[in-house]
């Protein structure tokens, strides 16, 4: 279920970079450029965040039973 919304992250922050890279002026004075720069960076944390949980989630482990082995209960009265 995650993964499939760390993909949808990823999705929509590239179709946000799609069209939001050709405004941007990176080399512009003043706000103009501070703010190009400021906004690829959170870009590419959103992005490197997205991948970073959609390639290092944990995985589970199906465990199947032992049916050679059989296990003893052990009783102790005290």
């Amino acid at each position: 279920m995650k993964k499939n919304r760390y993909l949808l992250c990823l999705l929509l922050c590239g179709l946000m970079l799609y069209f939001a890279v050709p405004r941007l002026s990176i080399h512009a004075d003043g706000l103009q450029g501070i703010f190009s720069l400021a906004w690829l960076a959170f870009a590419l944390m959103v992005i490197a965040g997205n991948l970073t949980g959609l390639l290092y989630s944990p995985k589970r482990q199906i465990q199947k039973p032992q049916a050679g082995r059989l296990k003893k209960k052990s009783r102790s009265f005290l």
